[in-house]
């Protein structure tokens, strides 16, 4: 059973995770679902890291977000997707903490009856109305462009 923090209620629309360390990394996300993510950083410098670090995650859940927003709207229009990928590069300030200053999203589509417009429509709509993780990222003051092209 999730704990409810102060303010919080069920009847919201609340999520629960919960990360644990068990002495050395990775540390292990565990989400309501029972679904696990594991996150690893190289602290001692003397192995790479195995798994994504905290940061690297928040870049992919930016494609992810934008990308599942793109697909639904592009399935809606009756496109054939053949591939679909996102390459995304971040600037971060150079102080502490080292948040994401910058980040562009290319977007790569592979689809035998869809159009650069019909693209960069629903690339924009999922970036500009629905995609979540990007509207946080921008309102921390992250600037959040995109680009899209037809392969």
């Amino acid at each position: 059973m999730p704990f409810l923090i102060s303010g919080f209620t069920e009847e919201r629309d609340t999520m629960h995770v919960a990360v644990s360390f068990n002495g050395k990394l990775p540390l292990v996300g565990l989400n309501d679902k029972g679904q696990k993510t594991f996150f690893d950083a190289t602290m001692d410098f003397t192995a790479p890291a195995r798994y994504a670090s905290p940061m690297d995650t928040v870049l992919e859940a930016l494609g992810a977000c934008s990308m599942m927003d793109s697909i639904a709207i592009l399935k809606k229009m009756r496109k054939e997707l053949t591939s679909f990928e996102a390459d995304i590069v971040a600037e971060r300030a150079e102080e502490h903490p080292k948040v994401f200053t910058a980040i562009h999203i290319r977007y790569r589509l592979t689809s035998p009856d869809c159009t650069l417009v019909e693209l960069q429509k629903a690339t924009g709509l999922s970036m500009e109305k629905y995609c979540s993780v990007a509207a946080m990222l921008r309102a921390s003051g992250c600037a959040v462009t995109w680009s899209s092209e037809i392969i």
